[in-house]
């Protein structure tokens, strides 16, 4: 506390004395709030477009009110979850993570045909949760585009699911779409020839109407990976990692430096072929292993890619620049029950919760 001595000897306070009194003290307040200022901005944040996948094929896994408090830990501010796992949803309670839920395949069929069991799956796994959950997404089947026989019951299962949800007034805080893999394109080189192939706009076409008539993204898979392995010698390591020196693709006004972009920009262009200009792209999975491959297949570059991808998709991609790309990085653990090689190395930590490899949210 800042005192004025003259008022301990006894002499007449000087109103210049005071006036410098009062000035040190603006000073010191100003300097003050400042101060709190930059602390508050240096507590870390979440990265808000960034979320993890969360799935649970392995027998070893930590229990889901663990794994919530290391998304926390981690600001890890959004989770996919691949199912309405009752002990997962109820330990997202009050977490403040939002949710993208998948409609397992098994459920499919049914939620199509019948709306009253599209009503009880919304009430029984996202009514029973919300507001204390913070459900983002509903996916309705994942990867079932073009080739699965439960394609057909996408759409009229998406319809059933965002009536449920009307009925509960959430159709405008829970959107309603599908998770496909870019298997979905004929075209996808130049991005800007980015096209469905014909199976699966017969599904996909209605579909993007859907989603463009209610402000929903299509959920879309992304891997670099793959398409690296399956074409090395197109495709160059740096382009799939991030780290390119320089422009490698020029597609008319469109300059590419990695293969996401380009993957990402190649869905756009497909859905602006199909009416779909307006729909949002979210990228539902997308990753590198850390083993279990080829040389490729390393800690070093899955942490390089992922790191990357955390850093790049706040500036959006040359074909909606400056628009925020959301992303989930599959996945959160190794998963021991999945098949042999790579499919068991997705992970960012191992069971025991400790990381793969160090990565930054």
């Amino acid at each position: 506390m800042l005192m004025n001595t003259n008022h301990f000897s006894g002499e007449e306070e000087n109103p210049f004395d005071r006036a410098v009194v009062m000035a040190t003290k603006a000073s010191l307040c100003i300097k003050g709030f400042a101060l709190l200022v930059s602390v508050l901005v240096a507590v870390p944040t979440r990265a808000q477009s960034i979320g993890v996948c969360y799935g649970m094929l392995g027998n070893n896994l930590p229990p889901p009110s663990e794994v919530v408090s290391l998304y926390k830990s981690n600001n890890i501010a959004r989770m996919r979850l691949y199912d309405p796992n009752q002990a997962a949803l109820q330990a997202l309670r009050n977490s403040n993570i939002q949710v993208l839920l998948d409609v397992p395949r098994s459920d499919v069929q049914s939620l199509a045909s019948n709306p009253s069991a599209a009503g009880d799956w919304i009430r029984r796994n996202v009514v029973a949760y919300w507001p204390s959950v913070s459900f983002r997404y509903i996916a309705v089947g994942n990867e079932l585009i073009p080739g699965s026989d439960l394609a057909q019951y996408i759409l009229p299962a998406m319809r059933n699911i965002y009536n449920a949800l009307s009925s509960a007034g959430l159709q405008n805080q829970i959107k309603v779409s599908t998770a496909v893999d870019t298997g979905v394109l004929d075209k996808s080189y130049p991005p800007s020839a980015g096209a469905f192939s014909s199976a699966a706009q017969a599904y996909l076409s209605p579909i993007v109407q859907f989603l463009a008539s209610n402000g929903a993204p299509l959920l879309v898979n992304v891997y670099p990976y793959f398409s690296y392995t399956g074409n090395p010698g197109q495709i160059s390591l740096p382009y799939a990692l991030f780290t390119a020196s320089g422009v490698v693709v020029q597609d008319g006004r469109f300059s590419y430096q990695n293969l996401f972009d380009a993957i990402v920009d190649a869905v756009f262009a497909a859905l602006e072929r199909v009416g779909g200009a307006n729909v949002a792209v979210v990228v539902s999975e997308s990753g590198w292993p850390s083993a279990g491959g080829g040389a490729e297949a390393s800690t070093s570059n899955a942490r390089t890619y992922n790191q990357n991808l955390i850093r790049h998709v706040g500036g959006g991609t040359p074909r909606r620049p400056g628009k925020e790309i959301e992303a989930y990085i599959f996945e959160m653990f190794n998963e021991n029950q999945k098949a042999g090689g790579i499919e068991q190395n997705f992970g960012l930590f191992y069971p025991n919760k400790q990381p793969v490899y160090q990565i930054s949210f």
